[in-house]
């Protein structure tokens, strides 16, 4: 199964350049999409005692007729229900007019108790509010609480951006083809897709050559062949050093967080750079992490030049005062020529959209180390706004744009999290889980990004790869975790990915 993300105007070039290649034409596909939700309906709701389908105007309606038809055949009650006639000529048309079962008008659609609703209304490139008696029938199936199997996505959700269009059903399974959309990733719409199903209907892989798409489902198959694996001749620094900067004495439980999920994730050795007032309290809490003294930034640039981390965190606990943030600008040229790459969190976040051009213009220097961002909503508005403010761009477009503009890898946290690249690669994360809102678990996050990437994974496959990871260590550990919790539950998910990938 593919994990290429296509929009909606990119799902209609695959099907153009399906039918241009001559294995299938539209009518051919469209059946083939009726045939695997009617088959669907059958193995998922053998208890039913009917099935209503709503069919919209356009391709998606087309479906809906194959459905009905395929049902009627396999004996089961159905009922049509439209208001429109599809445009002579098109697929669409044949579709109907291939179709048994009489339609209905749906004004007079009233949903019948137990019965399932296939919603063929509106597909995926859906790009205006769902408006009049399309909205009277998706209000009167939300009333009914009807169980509902959306074709493509629950009308009303946009395919672009998964926000809703007016009025959207809450699908208990959906199905797609070819490829998922953005919108079944993003919320909201995400949470009404229910289960997602991609179904086969004879679009070949070949086709994402030539449409290229930039967007994908994150997942390990992604990112693993740049994942590390030690090999047996090799020693602590061999295997990536990490340094996170601590901030003052009320405050260095975030950086320790982060130090412990760096080492966890595989760092042979990870430093924690302290100011004075905070050594002891720090020394007092740590065992395997170095603990060394930095209250300057020539104190850290001594340390760079003579280290040479492969990773750095700033921002957990590290405070936005004058000296703060001095300190997060001038790292960047300080550690120019000597580390790979800096994740900036929390309070850099802060610290740069109160210097944002000083920012911006040390990210895009030639000599900049490879920067990764991990904002949460909030922080994406401050440092972003221009963007955050835009109705009109998705989460996508926020982050890709972002990435864009900072010379750096966007990790747009939240329950759809985005990782955007400079080059305007995107993946959206898709195994987040509600138990990662506890307070320091985007500290861990900084360290296991951080932790990868002294390793030598490209930046935009560690971000991609420490999100994952992130929430798949959460999902691990299940109910009652707390943020000391990550670096530790992380161990079966490195096993797994070990069994599964990397050690074969």
């Amino acid at each position: 199964m593919p994990f290429e993300i296509l929009t909606p105007t990119e799902m209609g070039d695959a099907d153009r350049l399906t039918i241009a290649s001559g294995l299938i034409d539209g009518i051919g596909l469209m059946r083939r999409a009726g045939d695997a939700v009617a088959s669907l309906v059958l193995e998922r709701f053998p208890e039913a005692p009917g099935v209503a389908v709503l069919a919209g105007p356009g391709n998606n309606g087309g479906d809906g007729y194959v459905v009905a038809e395929r049902l009627r055949r396999a004996g089961i009650a159905v009922t049509l229900w439209r208001a429109d006639e599809p445009r002579s000529g098109t697929d669409a048309a044949i579709a109907a007019e291939e179709c048994n079962v009489a339609p209905e008008p749906l004004p007079e659609f009233a949903p019948q108790t137990g019965w399932v609703i296939v919603d063929a209304l509106f597909g995926a490139g859906l790009a205006r509010p769902v408006e009049g008696i399309y909205a009277e029938a998706i209000g009167k199936v939300e009333r009914a609480g009807a169980r509902v199997v959306a074709i493509d996505l629950p009308s009303g959700v946009s395919g672009l951006t998964g926000e809703v269009l007016g009025i959207a059903p809450r699908a208990e399974l959906t199905v797609t083809f070819f490829c998922k959309k953005p919108g079944h990733l993003l919320y909201p719409g995400r949470a009404l897709c229910g289960v997602t199903v991609i179904a086969d209907i004879g679009i070949r892989d070949d086709v994402l050559a030539a449409i290229e798409p930039k967007t994908v489902e994150n997942d390990p198959a992604n990112w693993i062949a740049h994942f590390p694996a030690p090999g047996t001749e090799t020693h602590k620094y061999a295997r990536g050093h990490v340094a996170v900067f601590c901030g003052g004495l009320s405050a260095t439980g975030a950086a320790r967080l982060s130090a412990m999920a760096a080492a966890r994730t595989g760092s042979g050795a990870v430093t924690l750079l302290s100011p004075a007032s905070a050594l002891a309290v720090n020394a007092a809490h740590l065992t395997s992490i170095i603990l060394r003294k930095s209250d300057s930034i020539e104190e850290a640039g001594e340390f760079l030049q003579a280290r040479k981390p492969g990773a750095l965190v700033l921002g957990p606990g590290f405070g936005t005062n004058d000296k703060a943030s001095a300190f997060a600008l001038e790292l960047i040229s300080a550690a120019s020529g000597y580390v790979c790459a800096i994740v900036f969190d929390a309070d850099a976040l802060t610290i740069f959209s109160k210097k944002r051009s000083e920012f911006i213009e040390k990210a895009n220097t030639s000599s900049a180390p490879a920067l990764v961002l991990t904002p949460h909503e909030g922080e994406f508005g401050r440092l972003f706004p221009e963007l955050a403010q835009n109705g009109r761009l998705s989460k996508l477009d926020r982050a890709t744009q972002a990435a864009a503009m900072a010379n750096s890898v966007i990790i747009y946290k939240g329950p759809d999290t985005v990782i955007a690249a400079p080059d305007g690669r995107v993946a959206i994360n898709s195994n987040g889980t509600p138990l990662l809102a506890t307070a320091g678990s985007g500290d861990v996050l900084s360290g296991v990004c951080a932790g990868l990437l002294a390793q030598g994974m490209p930046a935009f496959e560690a971000a991609c790869a420490g999100v994952w990871m992130h929430a798949e260590a959460a999902r691990t550990f299940g109910p009652g975790l707390i943020a000391e919790d990550l670096p530790l539950a992380l161990a079966p998910v490195l096993r797994e990915l070990g069994a599964k990938f990397v050690l074969r």
